[in-house]
């Protein structure tokens, strides 16, 4: 018999798409949380927001996810986890180092990009980034209509080419 699917097993959980389109991403690293019990079977149900996440680096050298929203679990008993708290992050220390280096230099900051499971686990992929201005992101968007503009009339062209 087949095993029933409910909620996220192996993929994406939540993406941060405002990101993507505030910042200029440069590096993206891939970093392990530390999280309750609770909280990973929250996100095996796929309930998670990154939408209002950020990466802070403190004066100990350690790397956190704030601001991250991970619901309570439905099931959970009084043992249930806040659903706004500071996360750890896993990182190599010359990967925190080089970051926490970075990150002073005007402009930039660390974002996160997506909560996914990987081989079981939870991960977060984040990037370096720096903010885009206004200007910057009406030319991305430009450039994005452009780009879907020449396929819809390549398309059309092959359509007409075939005679259909």
């Amino acid at each position: 018999m087949a095993k029933k699917s409910s909620g996220v097993r192996d993929g994406i959980i939540a993406q941060n798409k405002k990101a993507r389109h505030d910042y200029a991403l440069e590096d993206e690293y891939e970093a392990g949380i530390v999280l309750t019990g609770t909280e990973v079977k929250s996100l095996r149900e796929g309930r998670a927001s990154l939408a209002e996440a950020f990466i802070s680096i403190d004066r100990r050298g350690e790397i956190w996810l704030e601001g991250a929203n991970i619901p309570e679990y439905l099931n959970g008993t009084w043992n249930n986890h806040a659903p706004k708290r500071k996360r750890k992050l896993l990182l190599h220390g010359a990967q925190i180092e080089k970051l926490a280096r970075q990150t002073q230099a005007k402009g930039y900051t660390i974002v996160p990009l997506s909560l996914y499971f990987k081989d079981g686990r939870v991960k977060v992929k984040i990037a370096l980034a720096r903010g885009k201005k206004e200007f910057d992101k009406r030319q991305a968007l430009r450039e994005e209509q452009d780009k879907r503009e020449a396929l819809r009339v390549m398309r059309y062209r092959n359509k007409v080419a075939r005679g259909i």
